[in-house]
C-alpha cells in the first residue's frame, strides 16, 4: 500500500507533461486568418511553403505560429497636404487592403506584424502628397475628386505590390479647404452659374425672336401668295358658295340672285 503513491506520482507527472506537450504542439487557425510558421531549429520563417490555413494544426512545441488576418481590412488616415499653389488641404481617406496570402511568410519576415504602419500608411501619405500637389484648390473642391482618388490608388498600389500587400481600393472621403479659400471658390462658382443662366436666357430670347421673325415672314409670304391668287371669278365663286350655305339655315330670309355689288347674290332677312 505504501508503494502505490510512489508509483502513481511519476504517472501523474507523465500525464501532466503529456498534456502540456500536446497543448504546445497544436495550433487552431480561425476563419479569415492564416498562420506563418517559425521553425526555431529549422531556418526560421517558412517562406517556401503556403501559410497554415484555417483549422487545426500540429506544430512542434519549440516552433511558433504567427497568425495574420487575411480578410479585406480598412484603414483610415487623415492627412494635411499642399495644393499646386502651396495651400494646405486636409484630406480624409481610407484604404481597403489585405496581405498577399501566398507571400505571407515574406511579409512577416521582411515587414513584420505591424506592416500597416510600416508600409501601407506611409505609402498612402506619399502618394496623396504627390497627387494633390498637381491640382489647384478649385479643382480639388469641384471636379477632380474622383480623378485624385484614382491616382492615389494607382500610385499606392504600384508601390505596395512589391511589399506583399494587396491594395483593393482607396477612397477619398472628404477634402477640406481653408475657410477663406472655400468661400472665395463658392462665390466664384455662384457668379459663374449666374453668368451661365444669363447667357441661357439671352440665347432663349434670341431664338424666340428668330422664331417669331421666321413665323411673320412665313405669314407675309402666304398672304402675298393668297392675294395673288384671289381673282374676281374666285371671289364670286366663294361668295356664291357662302350664300348657298346661308340660305340653308332655318332663319327667314329672301335671296335675290344678282342684285348685290358686282352681281353677287343679295340676302334679305326679316328686317
Amino acid at each position: 500500500m505504501e508503494k502505490l503513491p510512489k508509483i502513481g506520482l511519476p504517472i501523474l507527472i507523465a500525464i501532466v507533461l503529456t498534456i502540456v506537450f500536446i497543448s504546445k504542439s497544436t495550433e487552431t487557425i480561425a476563419s479569415g486568418e492564416a498562420g506563418v510558421l517559425y521553425r526555431t531549429f529549422g531556418g526560421g520563417v517558412v517562406t517556401d511553403q503556403p501559410p497554415l490555413g484555417e483549422g487545426f494544426h500540429i506544430v512542434a512545441p519549440w516552433n511558433r505560429v504567427y497568425v495574420y488576418e487575411v480578410r479585406q481590412q480598412e484603414v483610415f488616415e487623415k492627412m494635411q497636404v499642399l495644393s499646386s499653389n502651396g495651400l494646405e488641404i486636409k484630406l480624409d481617406a481610407s484604404a481597403w487592403f489585405q496581405p498577399d496570402y501566398d507571400r505571407l511568410g515574406l511579409l512577416h519576415q521582411q515587414k513584420g506584424e505591424n506592416y500597416v504602419d510600416r508600409v501601407l500608411l506611409p505609402t498612402i501619405r506619399s502618394a496623396a502628397r504627390s497627387v494633390v500637389g498637381r491640382y489647384t484648390p478649385e479643382q480639388l473642391y469641384s471636379s477632380k475628386r474622383d480623378a485624385i482618388q484614382q491616382e492615389i490608388f494607382e500610385e499606392t498600389k504600384k508601390i505596395v505590390a512589391n511589399q506583399y500587400i494587396q491594395l483593393n481600393e482607396v477612397l477619398v472621403r472628404d477634402v477640406t479647404l481653408p475657410p477663406t479659400i472655400k468661400e472665395a471658390i463658392e462665390r466664384k462658382l455662384k457668379q459663374e452659374q449666374e453668368a451661365l443662366e444669363y447667357e441661357f436666357r439671352l440665347e432663349k430670347a434670341r431664338k424666340e425672336a428668330e422664331r417669331q421673325k421666321i413665323d411673320a415672314e412665313g405669314k407675309a409670304v402666304a398672304n402675298q401668295i393668297l392675294s395673288a391668287s384671289l381673282t374676281d371669278k374666285i371671289l364670286k365663286e366663294k361668295g356664291i358658295q357662302a350664300t348657298l350655305e346661308l340660305s340653308k339655315s332655318p332663319n327667314a330670309k329672301v335671296v335675290v340672285v344678282g342684285s348685290g355689288d358686282d352681281g353677287m347674290p343679295l340676302i334679305l332677312g326679316n328686317q
